[in-house]
């Protein structure tokens, strides 16, 4: 765990700015890896690729979960808004600003401009710059088309150099 775990929570941080959910997707990461007693990995490469595809999809699957949360949220509150009356006073919480609804946010501008990019090209982009994959490498973890990956990886690229300079 201790030689894999900085390229987890690496990942994990490109898909969450709060601390918390971070943490969660890395516990069930390294869940995952003591309950998979059947896998055998070639060598410690293949474990660390294997590592950062499950902390990818956790990472994934917790963002459709929030987002199915929220959309289902928004229904409800759509319904009562429209139910209320269009003068009502709204609750001193209401008008706290979003930015301190995540206390403690990451602020990095590099790791700011990476979670603003959609994915793909975002983990490739990851995989390519800071774990040194190889682009076919890369297109392996993700069931990908090499050159596919290629394209991503520009694209994302020319992102950073867009928002960074």
């Amino acid at each position: 765990m201790e030689r894999h775990a900085d390229a987890v929570w690496r990942v994990c941080l490109l898909y969450f700015p709060c601390k918390a959910d971070c943490q969660d997707a890395f516990q069930e990461t390294f869940l995952r890896y003591a309950l998979a007693d059947g896998t055998t990995f070639a060598d410690d490469e293949h474990r660390k690729a294997w590592l950062i595809r499950v902390a990818r999809t956790r990472c994934l699957d917790m963002l459709k979960a929030a987002n199915r949360r929220r959309t289902v949220a928004g229904e409800v509150a759509l319904e009562e808004a429209e139910s209320r009356q269009s003068h009502a006073t709204p609750a001193p919480g209401d008008l706290a600003p979003k930015a301190f609804d995540q206390p403690g946010s990451f602020t990095s501008e590099v790791v700011d401009a990476l979670q603003a990019l959609d994915d793909p090209p975002r983990t490739p982009l990851y995989l390519a710059l800071c774990e040194e994959y190889t682009a076919p490498e890369i297109a392996q973890l993700l069931d990908a088309p090499v050159n596919t990956v290629y394209s991503w990886i520009a694209r994302g690229k020319k992102y950073l150099r867009e928002v960074l300079s």
